[in-house]
């Protein structure tokens, strides 16, 4: 196969990519405000992954969405002292009911 006919291929396999800690997590994808996200948990460690281009100004709206969204999918509480990332892209730690 030619390389230039690999390309809408490789194309269509971009995604939402988990990192590492998080391969084999629940996945669960969720749209708000016509903007779609994906949640990935692997027991007490969340992340949260954007999906699409943002604009400039859209950013702190974006990331208090993200916030929200931990406790709502997940049912855990967040330690937020544990959350890193930007509006793209967060990881944090949450304390679950047993």
């Amino acid at each position: 196969m030619k390389p230039a006919l690999l390309l809408p291929f490789l194309l269509a396999a971009c995604g939402a990519s988990p990192a590492p800690e998080f391969f084999g997590a629940t996945r669960t994808e969720v749209t708000v405000n016509a903007r779609d996200y994906v949640v990935l948990q692997k027991g007490e460690r969340v992340e949260v992954i954007r999906l699409g281009y943002a604009h400039r100004g859209e950013h702190q709206e974006i990331r208090a969405t993200m916030i929200e969204l931990i406790p709502t999918v997940t049912g855990c509480t967040l330690r937020e002292s544990t959350l890193t990332g930007d509006s793209g892209e967060m990881r944090g730690s949450v304390n679950c009911p047993k």
